[in-house]
């Protein structure tokens, strides 16, 4: 009877370790769909936020304008013209919501990564040229607009300001959104600001081909535009900021896109809302909401690896003549092409790949 009952207790003792082992393996399994959920639920605002949040804003405040609440609409318009000239001055950063959960959820869906390979000195101030642009620049606003990647860590005393179109800052309640998470308008007036009146340690990202290059970006295609787009290296100039490359792999890979081909009506089209509006409308699909094998806005999940290249050292030279700005893009453009030859590789891309500059 001794002997039964201790056989009794092994068993009982090796019964309830295999259900305490499948409820952990139950638990892990929920958090990981809940994660997987959350992660989803992050991208979608973002993408949201992206494309509509500023018409939609703008729709709502006009409608509180004709109803009862009206003086609320009527204080925030008010204080939006008080405030007008505030994105031109560096913004209003928050480092609250630059550290959102909701960002690093948004990191690890695709995962987004960055790479550092050179220390950066907070005695000067930078430019860096982002490379591709994708059609949305996640990888951009993932490193430099948010702590998801540890920007501030890796870069102690840098402060990155994400540079976008100036006509977001036009629009209530996404242009403080925007500002929130150190985003400023890609134009002379903020740029001069930041790096003449902000003291050092800052870097703006600007994404150098913009709109056009937009247009070309598809799954496998490596391609920038680049070689008509000195305005960047100008501005470095005039500052004496140091020049940074930057390279996105991966960012091309996330959507894709419908190109439509130089002389076509779609490109004709495109072309007139880049020169008039400042953006191209893209023809583009992601993966569904609730399944990755069908069609929807939602990026597919595909690793982004952004890395930061060696600064170049710029001169400060007030008004650089027409040789001094090309000498010193074509040592960026090749800086830009040393990089990506170094860790194209390393990120999924084989030795033969060349990067295409237009």
């Amino acid at each position: 009877c001794k002997c039964n009952f201790i056989s009794f207790i092994f068993l009982s003792l090796g019964t309830g370790s295999n259900i305490l082992s499948a409820l952990q393996d139950l638990f892990w399994l929920l958090k990981s769909k809940v994660e997987k959920q959350l992660q989803i639920i992050s991208v979608l605002q973002w993408v949201l936020t992206f494309l509509i949040m500023g018409i939609a804003c703008t729709l709502i405040l006009m409608y509180i304008l004709c109803t009862d609440c009206w003086a609320i609409a009527a204080l925030y318009l008010a204080w939006l013209v008080f405030d007008w000239n505030t994105p031109k001055k560096g913004g209003r950063r928050s480092q609250w919501v630059r550290n959102w959960a909701i960002w690093r959820y948004f990191r690890d869906y695709f995962p987004i990564r960055l790479v550092k390979t050179h220390n950066l000195l907070t005695t000067r101030n930078y430019i860096f040229g982002y490379h591709p642009h994708g059609i949305m620049g996640l990888g951009a606003f993932c490193n430099f607009s948010t702590e998801a990647t540890g920007v501030g860590q890796k870069f102690p005393g840098i402060r990155p300001y994400l540079a976008t179109l100036a006509g977001n800052f036009r629009m209530p309640i996404l242009r403080d959104y925007l500002m929130s998470g150190g985003i400023c308008p890609v134009n002379r007036d903020s740029i001069d600001y930041i790096l003449s009146k902000n003291g050092s340690g800052n870097a703006i990202i600007i994404v150098v081909g913009g709109a056009a290059e937009s247009l070309n970006c598809t799954p496998g295609k490596n391609s920038v535009t680049l070689k008509n787009r000195k305005g960047f290296v100008k501005l470095a100039l005039r500052h004496g900021a140091d020049l940074v490359p930057v390279y996105s792999f991966g960012e091309n890979e996330v959507y894709k896109q419908v190109i439509f081909e130089e002389g076509s009506w779609g490109r004709w089209v495109q072309k007139k809302f880049q020169k008039h509006i400042g953006f191209a409308p893209c023809i583009f699909h992601g993966r569904g909401l609730f399944s990755s094998s069908t069609w929807g806005l939602l990026p597919y999940s595909k690793p982004i690896t952004t890395v930061v290249g060696e600064p170049i050292t710029i001169p400060k030279i007030d008004n650089p003549s027409q040789k001094d700005v090309d000498f010193y893009h074509s040592i960026y453009v090749d800086s830009l092409v040393k990089l990506f030859d170094k860790y194209k590789s390393k990120f999924g891309l084989p030795e033969t790949e060349v990067l295409e500059v237009n």
